[in-house]
């Protein structure tokens, strides 16, 4: 499972404005509606449930909420970038501004949404590959920089 395969460039935003963690899940609900053919509020009150089993706020100002709908037929993704980032109860107490959202079939195997999780957080792990994210204009900008492999990624920025 690579980035690529989640996301479409159409699920990516950036300088969205939300004053606070549910107004930002509402936005992500409202694209992945829009993109995916889904019900906005199925999408929020699935992203609402999740968060309130505990936060997905994975530190360093990246969150990471996730959730299993049905009417997907595979996994997808949406990007949002913040304007200004927003309390999210991350487990570093950080605000966040970068949420990668992933949506998987409502009986998708648990291995398979795991791993696109496990693939999602490593990327979003390197310090150079976030602050690209921070930096960048475009969702093609953004998309070209979350396909690629970080380790790459961090080695051309360095050159």
């Amino acid at each position: 499972m690579q980035i690529g395969d989640l996301l479409d460039r159409n699920a990516i935003a950036l300088r969205v404005h939300a004053t606070n963690k549910n107004r930002a899940l509402a936005v992500i609900a409202e694209i992945a509606a829009r993109n995916f053919g889904l019900d906005a509020g199925e999408v929020l009150g699935a992203l609402t449930e999740r968060e309130q089993a505990g936060s997905t706020g994975v530190g360093h100002g990246v969150a990471a909420p996730h959730a299993r709908l049905e009417g997907l037929t595979r996994l997808r993704g949406v990007f949002v970038r913040l304007d200004h980032a927003v309390e999210f109860q991350a487990v570093d107490d950080q605000p966040v501004d970068l949420i990668f959202a992933i949506f998987a079939p409502k009986d998708a195997t648990g291995v398979e949404h795991l791993r696109a999780l496990a693939r999602v957080s490593r990327a979003l792990r390197h310090p150079e590959l976030r602050q690209q994210l921070r930096q960048v204009h475009t969702a093609d900008a953004i998309h070209a920089l979350l396909v690629q492999d970080p380790v790459q990624a961090s080695r051309s920025s360095a050159a």
